[in-house]
């Protein structure tokens, strides 16, 4: 099975590429529209590709991921093109997505839906939602942990650490939020410097913004922020202090100087979607919860640098993790209970 990319300048690119879709199996092909930031990004849309691949690829169904330089405005077009073009399954990797796609599903009840980080209503539509914000707390903790211990390569003695978000919104706060939330949890004077680049798509900025917090003292930054996180990743390799992926395991880019990375499993997650939905099964009107009781967020093995952290602080974040799967540690959620007063 071939696949094939379209990537998008204008409705016009877009259609033209529509009509030659051919029919892998009995279901109607998927596509997967691809977030801020686009594919490359080593982050969220490349992790979600891939579990789309292997769906694919498993079921024998045909599709298409589909980029659009201008992906938050043409939202609405674009998904009504898709459910014209013949596209039996839609998913969106964009949440600014959620609320028109709401609309479009019920002119469409014959498509099956999926949105992802957020709750929709609709028969059609599937909800996946993820715990970003108790896998960040558990980055946060383990970034409380580390920033003052002068032991370890990199570090000084200040407790602060900083975050870098991509833009400012409930989607990307949730992670900021778990992470403050957790690195207070364990050390209540930590200082956490919280930045916007307002782009996922600009490494050359997050390489500035993170030598900038680098320069005010912290030595990790947590990167939530696509592909200009890349640049972030670069920056603590460059300044030799650390930086925290999200979304994939992102230690590789930089070993040594990526303390860990926040797992995501949204490839995971796309596969299982797309699988169901070729088997007649797709999962309307449900919502979808991958969070660390279902190993849907969960911290990378450190392959790079956990022989530079005390097994004490790891032993603490696991006891962390197990409280908090167990309901004795509720970690805020930004998406459903709003902004904490921390947060303000």
């Amino acid at each position: 099975m071939k696949l094939k990319q379209i990537a998008i300048g204008g409705m016009a690119a877009m259609l033209a590429g529509i009509p030659s879709i051919a029919m892998a199996a009995d279901a109607a092909p998927a596509v997967l529209i691809i977030a801020q930031g686009g594919l490359g990004d080593g982050s969220w849309n490349d992790t979600a590709y891939a579990g789309f691949q292997a769906g694919l690829e498993k079921t024998g169904i045909d599709g298409r991921p589909l980029e659009s330089k201008d992906v938050v405005a043409q939202g609405e077009e674009i998904m009504r093109r898709a459910a014209d073009g013949g596209f039996g399954l839609i998913i969106s990797l964009e949440w600014i997505h959620g609320e028109p796609m709401q609309d479009i599903a019920t002119d469409y009840p014959d498509h099956n839906w999926v949105i992802l980080n957020q709750t929709r209503e609709g028969d059609n539509i599937a909800s996946v939602v993820f715990a970003e914000h108790e896998g960040s707390f558990l980055a946060g903790a383990l970034a409380g942990l580390v920033t003052t211990d002068t032991s370890i390569p990199g570090i000084n003695p200040d407790p602060v650490i900083g975050v870098i978000g991509g833009v400012k919104a409930p989607g990307i706060d949730k992670f900021i939020v778990g992470y403050i939330q957790g690195a207070e949890a364990v050390n209540p004077d930590i200082d956490v410097k919280v930045a916007y680049s307002d782009t996922f798509g600009d490494p050359s900025k997050g390489e500035q913004m993170a030598k900038a917090m680098f320069d005010q003292g912290a030595d990790i930054v947590y990167q939530v922020a696509g592909g200009t996180g890349i640049g972030i990743i670069e920056a603590a390799k460059n300044e030799g202090h650390y930086a925290i992926g999200v979304d994939t395991d992102q230690d590789g880019m930089a070993p040594g100087h990526v303390l860990t990375s926040m797992l995501k499993r949204v490839d995971v997650a796309v596969e299982d979607i797309v699988t169901d939905y070729a088997a007649g099964n797709f999962p309307g009107g449900e919502v979808i919860d991958f969070g660390l009781a279902q190993n849907g967020v969960a911290l990378s093995d450190m392959t790079h640098t956990k022989d530079l952290v005390p097994a004490a602080y790891l032993e603490q974040v696991e006891a962390l993790k197990d409280d908090i799967v167990a309901g004795r540690i509720e970690v805020w959620d930004v998406s459903t209970q709003g902004y904490p007063e921390f947060f303000e």
